[in-house]
C-alpha cells in the first residue's frame, strides 16, 4: 500500500489558516516506523485567546442570525455538506489517520464512515430541534402558560484523545456545531492531522468563520488555558481520568460545565456454555481492537473455571493467528501502540505482572519480524489476582489479563471490582442470566454476547472514575443546549397578593 504525504497545515482560526504566535511546530511521528514524517503547529495560550474570541465573534454575530439562533435546518445544511465531503475524502482521510496513530488502514476507513454517519446523524438531530422550541409545559393555573426553549450553550471547549482522532473529535464537534454552539477543538499533540483536515474541509464547504476553530498543541500549553478560559461556556473531554481531574478542577473555578470520558478497565465474563471460538473472537476483539488503546476495552476476561484450561488455549491459537504488520499493509490487524512513551509504559506493565507472579501465556514481547515501530505482541496474562497492577490499572495498549470464577455472584463481584465503570461483556447462550448481569454490572455500557460495537444512534458514556455526561445518541445534543423556561401571565385580572393604591 503506498503512503502518501501528510499536509503542511497551521491553525484553523476565524475561517483562516494562521501560524501560531511563538512558531513552534510539534513533530509528527509515524508510530510504525519511528520517523518523523512531518509536522503540526504547536499552539500557546495567545492562540488560545485568538481562537475563543473567534468563536465568541461567530456566536454572536449578527445577532446570532448567521449561526446560534439560526434554525436547525440551517446547521443540518453544513453537516450535511461536511460528511458528504468526509466521504468522497474517506480514502485520503484514512491513510493519514493509519500513518499518524498506527491503526491499521481498515479500520480508519471504518473510522471515516462513523464520522460521516455521525455529522449526517446530527444534522437530522439539528432539524428535529427545530420542532422542539417552544414546547408547552402543562400548568395546574389557568392563568398562566408556560413553554421552553433549548438554546445553544455558548463557546465550547472541545478537547479529544489520540486513539480516535477524527471520530473522538466528530463525537463532539458534530452535536456541538448541531446545537448552534460554536467551538474551539484542541485534539490530542500525539495525533493531530484528521483534525486539522476537518478544519480544511469546513473552509471547504463555506462553514461560517470563527463557528469551528481547531488549534493543535501540547495540553500545558494549550489545553489547560482553554479549560481555564473565561470565555468558554463549557469543556467536553475524552481521555485519561488524571487529565480529567485537572479540567474538571479548571472549570470548577469558574462553575463551568463539563463533560467527561475517561479511563476503564471493563471486564468480559465468559460462561460455561458458550462457542468456545465465538467467545474466543470476541474476547480478543474487544482488548486488542484499536491496537489495544481503546477506554472502553474489556480487559479482564473473567472466564468460568470449567472451561478455563480450554478456553485459554483457544485464545492462545486465536492470538497467534492475528496478522500484526505496517498499519497500510492488506489484512493488518494489529498496528504499532501510538508512541516511544505508551510502548516503554505497556511493557513496564507486562514486565510488572511478571515480577508480581502473573504468567504471560501468549506474547508480552516485541513481534520479532518488526524491527522498527512501536509495535507489541498481543498478550494475554493469567495467574492475576486481584491486588496486581495489571488488574487494577489501565494498561491502554494490547494486554488481557484473565481470571476464573465458580458462581455468578464471584463473576458479578470481580467485574465490579474496579474504580472504573465505562463498559462490561458479557457471553452466555442462557440470555435471562445475562439480562441478570447486565443489570448487576455498575458501568454505563453493556454488551451481550459481542464487545465494542459501538452506534452513533446509542448514547456513550459511564459512571465511577470513568466519567459522566453521556454522548451519542439523540441526548447528545442536550450537552451543548441549555434549557429556557418561558412562563406568561395570560389574565387581565390584577395579581392580588398587595393591596392596589387605588382602592385606600
Amino acid at each position: 500500500m503506498v503512503s502518501i504525504p501528510i499536509p503542511s497545515r497551521q491553525l484553523f482560526i476565524d475561517g483562516e489558516w494562521r501560524e501560531s504566535v511563538n512558531g513552534k511546530r510539534i513533530p509528527i511521528i509515524n508510530p510504525a516506523t519511528e520517523e518523523s514524517i512531518g509536522d503540526i503547529p504547536a499552539a500557546s495560550a495567545e492562540d488560545v485567546d485568538i481562537a475563543v474570541e473567534a468563536a465568541r465573534k461567530a456566536f454572536f454575530r449578527n445577532g446570532g442570525k448567521d449561526w446560534s439562533s439560526a434554525t436547525g435546518a440551517h446547521r443540518a445544511k453544513y453537516l450535511r455538506a461536511i460528511a458528504a465531503k468526509i466521504t468522497e475524502r474517506k480514502p485520503e482521510l484514512a491513510k493519514l489517520e493509519s500513518l499518524d496513530s498506527g491503526k491499521p488502514l481498515e479500520e480508519a476507513a471504518w473510522d471515516m464512515d462513523d464520522v460521516a454517519g455521525c455529522f449526517e446523524y446530527y444534522a437530522d438531530i439539528a432539524e428535529a430541534l427545530d420542532s422542539k422550541q417552544k414546547s408547552p409545559i402543562s400548568l395546574p393555573m389557568e392563568t398562566f402558560t408556560c413553554h421552553t426553549y433549548k438554546e445553544p450553550i455558548g463557546v465550547v471547549g472541545l478537547i479529544t484523545p489520540w486513539n480516535y482522532p477524527l471520530l473522538m473529535a466528530t463525537w463532539k464537534v458534530a452535536p456541538a456545531l448541531a446545537a448552534g454552539c460554536t467551538a474551539v477543538l484542541k485534539p490530542s499533540e500525539i495525533a493531530s492531522v484528521t483534525c486539522l483536515e476537518l478544519a480544511d474541509v469546513c473552509k471547504e464547504v463555506g462553514l461560517p468563520p470563527g463557528v469551528l476553530n481547531v488549534l493543535t498543541g501540547y495540553g500545558p500549553e494549550a489545553g489547560a488555558p482553554l479549560a481555564s478560559h473565561p470565555h468558554v461556556d463549557k469543556i467536553a473531554f475524552t481521555g485519561s481520568s488524571a487529565t480529567g481531574t485537572k479540567i474538571m478542577t479548571a472549570a470548577a473555578q469558574l462553575v463551568k460545565p463539563v463533560t467527561l470520558e475517561l479511563g476503564g478497565k471493563s471486564p468480559i465474563v465468559v460462561f460455561e456454555d458458550v462457542d468456545l471460538d465465538l467467545a474466543a473472537e470476541w474476547s480478543l476483539f474487544g482488548c486488542f481492537w484499536t491496537n489495544g488503546q481503546i477506554c472502553s476495552a474489556t480487559s479482564r476476561l473473567i472466564v468460568h473455571e470449567s472451561i478455563a484450561e480450554a478456553f485459554l488455549e483457544k485464545l492462545v491459537k486465536w492470538c497467534e493467528n492475528i496478522k500484526i504488520s505496517e498499519p497500510l499493509e492488506d489484512g493488518c490487524r494489529l498496528g504499532p501502540v501510538i508512541s516511544d512513551g505508551q510502548y516503554e509504559k505497556v511493557m513496564k506493565f507486562i514486565s510488572t505482572a511478571k515480577e508480581e507472579g502473573a504468567t504471560i501465556l501468549s506474547g508480552g514481547a516485541r513481534p520479532q519480524h518488526l524491527k522498527k515501530g512501536y509495535f507489541v505482541k498481543p498478550t494475554i496474562i493469567s495467574n492475576v489476582k486481584t491486588s496486581m497492577q495489571i488488574w487494577r490499572e489501565e494498561v491502554f495498549g494490547p494486554v488481557l489479563c484473565v481470571k476464573t470464577f465458580s458462581t455468578e455472584e464471584e463473576a458479578i463481584e470481580l467485574a465490579n471490582d474496579t474504580h472504573y465503570g465505562l463498559a462490561a461483556a458479557v457471553l452466555s447462550r442462557d440470555l435471562e442470566r445475562c439480562e441478570r448481569m447486565t443489570k448487576a454490572f455498575q458501568v454505563g455500557i453493556v454488551w451481550v454476547n459481542c464487545s465494542q460495537p459501538c452506534f452513533t444512534q446509542a448514547p456513550w458514556g459511564g459512571k465511577k472514575r470513568s466519567g459522566f455526561g453521556r454522548e451519542l445518541g439523540e441526548g447528545g445534543i442536550d450537552n451543548y443546549l441549555s434549557v429556557k423556561q418561558v412562563t406568561q401571565y395570560i389574565s387581565s385580572d390584577p395579581w392580588g397578593w398587595y393591596t392596589s393604591p387605588s382602592k385606600l
